[in-house]
């Protein structure tokens, strides 16, 4: 769908064939015509011909929300509200026109913590988050990360659920699980070093001849354009290593909302500064 029927449909259109009478209703509530004109005017702030094609997300924050909006509730309150919230996400960016996303959804960190609560319940909420968004009839959906520190049985679902997707034409939505960026180049260096020696290439011949493009072919997301554009979410200002090569000149957001209460208009206000900002790519 095209960018500007993201942005020129009206509240109601937006509505029709997706909610219930009661968030109909609701909505219709002074608080929630307030919003939505609030919405409109950013919208209206936009610059479509300057939208990002790649916008890559760290949603952070779902087990303090689970904390605070579930305090007797396991953490996986968290990690679902948090799921439901990526499959919204992607609809925004599906309808804005926007081609390709990538979601964090499970760092190398926390996938090797040996203390990390709930961890099997995040991993059974991610293979169920993957499945959602493998059953859009458009979206291609692709893992990137070290697939071989996943348990098997987690493994095997996530590549069968993506292997139905991959002659779709439409959004591409890269999941990063099990990802971390210094084990992302590790494993570039180690696949260049075994595809040069699988050739014949000796190390210093190597040493003599190696050039940024070799590198970045053996990337998880090798053949992909870097990120236009990378969300953080629940405060965090720093980027904890995602995408560390293909971030170079990426435009970064940081938004004070936990990742579950992230909403529409804090979707539009990354738009809307995005596309005010000068892109000098290290010039």
């Amino acid at each position: 769908m095209p960018a500007k029927s993201f942005f020129s449909k009206t509240p109601l259109a937006r509505w029709a064939g997706s909610d219930t009478l009661h968030d109909v209703v609701d909505r219709l509530h002074p608080k929630g015509l307030l919003y939505r004109s609030y919405e409109g005017r950013l919208g209206a702030e936009i610059d479509r011909s300057r939208l990002p094609q790649h916008v890559a997300v760290m949603a952070d924050g779902n087990r303090r929300w689970a904390r605070l909006n579930a305090p007797n509730q396991p953490l996986v309150v968290g990690y679902r509200a948090g799921a439901d919230k990526l499959l919204e996400f992607c609809r925004w960016c599906d309808e804005a026109g926007i081609s390709r996303v990538t979601l964090w959804v499970l760092s190398t960190d926390n996938l090797q913590r040996a203390d990390s609560e709930g961890l099997d319940d995040l991993l059974g909420v991610i293979a169920d988050l993957v499945d959602e968004l493998a059953a859009h009839p458009g979206w291609r959906v692709q893992i990137v990360g070290a697939m071989d520190l996943l348990p098997s049985p987690i493994a095997e679902r996530l590549t069968k659920a993506t292997a139905a997707t991959e002659n779709r034409t439409g959004m591409h939505v890269n999941v990063a699980v099990s990802y971390g960026g210094r084990h992302e180049l590790r494993d570039a260096f180690r696949s260049l070093l075994a595809d040069e020696a699988a050739k014949g290439t000796t190390l210093a011949e190597l040493a003599n001849t190696l050039e940024i493009e070799q590198i970045a072919d053996h990337l998880y997301t090798k053949g992909q354009p870097d990120p236009d554009l990378i969300i953080r979410t629940s405060g965090e200002q720093r980027v904890s290593g995602f995408l560390i090569w293909q971030s170079v000149h990426s435009e970064l957001y940081f938004c004070e909302a936990l990742w579950p209460d992230f909403r529409r208009v804090d979707f539009l206000r990354a738009l809307r500064s995005f596309t005010q900002r000068e892109r000098r790519f290290g010039r």
